[in-house]
């Protein structure tokens, strides 16, 4: 296989698999643009619309708690097949639920899929993936998740109609299409060769790493790949991941889910159409279109951070976006303080800051993320690993979500966004000491890294 047909089988089944990540951003985003409906359809309170988000992510932290320990069993391809058959049902369950309690047990169960696709994908990917572009082909699965949210605002403006309160259901089947397609993909995809080879099936491993792998790459991954299989003596198990050499990872995989969620991302992501609404957008179709905005550039920095990543490195990213970040979310906080009642002023510091601090995340925090904790950990604990970040991932969203109104209640809408700025500053103090450098660094490398016992620091750096 020629290197340009060898590119065009590596992005092909990576854009496959990414079609989760569609899923997840779409599953995740159509609920904000719901809200303002189901709050008229079923009378519900502030609390009853944070449960109906938080449910989701519950669903989320159990799907990334069994997940990963399945995915290394059973293999990453079959988890993903799975996965696209719970997207599908759970759609049309909370579409057609007749109840809020209904509606709830389905946003439970659609989050399954959305916390087991939130690992599984981006593992599938950076294990599928020639080490040149590895961070390139797994940051497509961000983007797919930008994808998703933007579709997700675009159908429910479509759908949105003030005189139907029902006009929610609608936007929830429309999940149902994407998750078709990934099923029907996903049992087209060959199964990683790392997970292959570190079952035994060597041949097989082998036949796949030759068509995706660089050709004067393709004998050291491969013998690599075996050594590292030899070593690691086929013990799977939780307590690995606490051993003092892999305490780095570890603290990597939480960390930076930690701060990728409390600089408050996922609150305006969910609540968008509320926040417009408070600014001064009339009606829950104006608040909806107004949202459109933050889909639109979420998406298109996410290209650029997809474009710089494998150049630029993920340090220079991390510290690049968090910049970014502070600074806007401490506008945002000016703007919530200018006025009880937004004048024009306010309420376009408010847009502008925002759409600023969604870029900026989508730049850096938002890839970043996804494709540290699936290059990080050993072969044989990869599935474990990821599973841990992205149970990290779900924990802090849940607890976001479920807590942004009342902490807006409690200290006020400029303080919340505030707080949000002084977390991202310890973020990037953390950030100095924990954020890796893992450009062009080979996913065994990166193992003995740590069997060497180095610092996060030194990772990338010539001894």
């Amino acid at each position: 296989m020629n290197d340009l047909r060898r590119n065009i089988f590596v992005i092909f089944i990576a854009a496959i698999a990414s079609t989760g990540g569609l899923l997840f951003g779409f599953d995740t985003g159509v609920i904000s643009g719901a809200i303002p409906f189901l709050e008229q359809d079923f009378s519900l309170t502030e609390g009853q619309i944070e449960n109906i988000t938080a449910f989701g992510l519950i669903g989320a932290v159990g799907g990334a708690i069994f997940g990963g320990r399945i995915s290394d069993l059973v293999g990453r391809k079959k988890v993903i097949i799975v996965s696209a058959i719970v997207f599908a049902t759970g759609a049309f369950w909370s579409g057609a639920a007749p109840n809020f309690i209904q509606l709830l047990l389905a946003r439970l169960y659609l989050g399954v899929a959305i916390g087991v696709s939130s690992f599984a994908v981006p593992l599938y990917i950076a294990e599928i993936s020639p080490t040149r572009i590895r961070g390139t082909l797994v940051s497509l699965f961000q983007f797919m998740i930008t994808i998703g949210i933007l579709v997700s605002y675009i159908s429910d403006s479509a759908i949105a109609d003030n005189s139907n309160i029902s006009s929610w259901r609608p936007m929830f089947y429309i999940g149902v299409i994407p998750a078709i397609i990934l099923f029907i993909g996903a049992i087209f995809l060959p199964e990683t060769p790392r997970w292959l080879i570190n079952k035994g099936r060597t041949i097989e491993g082998r036949s796949i790493l030759a068509k995706i792998e660089d050709q004067a790459n393709l004998n050291s991954v491969f013998h690599n790949l075996l050594n590292e299989t030899d070593s690691n003596n086929n013990n799977q198990n939780w307590g690995i991941l606490f051993k003092k050499w892999l305490r780095s990872p570890l603290i990597i995989a939480i960390g930076i889910m930690f701060f990728q969620q409390f600089v408050g991302i996922n609150t305006v992501i969910y609540y968008s159409p509320k926040i417009f609404l408070k600014a001064g957008f009339l009606g829950n179709e104006a608040a909806i279109f107004a949202s459109i905005s933050v889909g639109v550039i979420n998406v298109l920095l996410t290209i650029v951070s997809i474009l710089i990543i494998d150049r630029i490195g993920r340090r220079k990213l991390f510290f690049i976006g968090m910049t970014g970040i502070i600074t806007s979310l401490i506008l945002m906080g000016v703007a919530f303080l200018s006025s009880e009642v937004f004048n024009q002023n306010t309420k376009w510091l408010l847009v502008v800051s925002m759409l600023s601090y969604v870029g900026f995340f989508a730049l850096s925090l938002g890839p970043l993320g996804w494709l540290i904790i699936s290059e990080v950990f050993p072969l044989k604990i990869r599935g474990l690993g990821a599973s841990i970040g992205s149970l990290s991932n779900w924990g802090f969203n849940t607890l976001v979500a479920w807590s942004f109104f009342k902490l807006i209640r409690t200290f006020g809408d400029a303080e919340v966004f505030w707080l949000f700025a002084l977390i991202g500053i310890i973020g990037t103090i953390w950030g100095y000491f924990y954020i890796p450098e893992t450009k062009g660094i080979s996913l065994e490398a990166i193992e003995d890294h740590w069997k060497n016992n180095k610092t996060v620091r030194k990772l990338g750096q010539a001894d």
